[in-house]
């Protein structure tokens, strides 16, 4: 029964995403006009920004897709990584549109334009509804997801956006200052790099298969050794397959019988499971006598 409301709540979800692109390219297209009409290189931004994130959703979309596909002979891990994908494809799109926007409010800087404050704040007042909606509909489905954190940061950095936008056509409208509406668009496109750059990282540790970043893989070997009947762990290989589950090969050196290695081996698993949150471990057994030589450390180069 509980295996039929998962799928249900999943499929909502989904469906929850497709509605968050409908929504969010409906208001890129409206900032868009708006943005012609009133010069707002700022509104420009946030209406660019918006279509990246209706992009952005539907990469989402399609990457949480094809990551409930089952494993096969060919994915033996599953697809679990696309989401991993997706979300590389999101945040190097949006560094590209934090760049184009650093040259175009250089570009206003240079030569500014006059405004019209009030469709400013007519369509940044409208942006901000629809960003905040979006990032609460998304906001439960981002724990444990990077590819719908990114769309979740994505649609939250908009409401900000949207605010600063909203506020910029305040200023001009009241003091007329047009010099606002660049800076405007200068901070918004250096919050885009700061965020995407350091989610950009993350996806691209798990991509490079690198260890947990709260893993201590000394601790490790030191809790496994203690063990009964461990010798020696060698070969150790830890990394992330995506966010929820890590996988572990390691060689392990003991002395117990053949028909005790079993259950030293279900031992060492619940270990790593309950201690270091480790779900997938394969590991291979030798005797003292037999062990190889442990892996020769490489001399830094000069």
């Amino acid at each position: 029964m509980s295996h039929d409301h998962s799928h249900q709540t999943g499929d909502v979800s989904d469906r929850s995403l497709l509605g968050a692109v409908l929504i969010n390219s409906g208001l890129s297209v409206f900032e868009f006009i708006a943005g012609a009409v009133s010069g707002s290189t700022a509104l420009m931004a946030d209406a660019l920004h918006n279509t990246n994130d209706a992009a952005s959703l539907l990469i989402a979309y399609v990457a949480r897709r094809i990551s409930k596909k089952e494993a096969d002979d060919r994915f033996t891990f599953g697809y679990r990584r696309a989401e991993l994908i997706g979300a590389l494809i999101q945040l190097t799109a949006l560094i590209l549109v934090g760049l184009f926007l650093v040259v175009e409010a250089v570009k206003r800087f240079a030569n500014p334009e006059p405004l019209m404050a009030n469709w400013m704040m007519i369509a940044a007042g409208v942006a901000l509804g629809v960003d905040v909606a979006t990032a609460l509909l998304l906001w439960a489905m981002s724990k444990g997801s990077l590819n719908v954190r990114a769309a979740f940061l994505h649609n939250l950095t908009d409401a900000g956006a949207s605010l600063a936008v909203l506020a910029g056509g305040a200023a001009v409208w009241r003091f007329g200052w047009s010099w606002v509406d660049p800076a405007l668009t200068l901070g918004i496109a250096g919050y885009i790099l700061w965020m995407s750059v350091g989610m950009l990282k993350r996806t691209a540790a798990i991509l490079m298969e690198t260890a947990p970043p709260d893993l201590d893989s000394e601790e490790l070997i030191r809790a496994v050794e203690a063990l009964d009947g461990v010798r020696d762990l060698h070969h150790l290989h830890v990394w992330e397959l995506d966010e929820q589950h890590v996988a572990l090969e390691a060689h392990v050196v003991t002395n117990v019988p053949v028909d005790a290695r079993m259950e030293l081996r279900n031992t060492i698993k619940q270990l790593l499971h309950d201690r270091f949150h480790i779900g997938h471990s394969t590991l291979e057994f030798e005797r003292p006598a037999d062990a190889c030589p442990k892996p020769v450390q490489p001399e830094p180069l000069p």
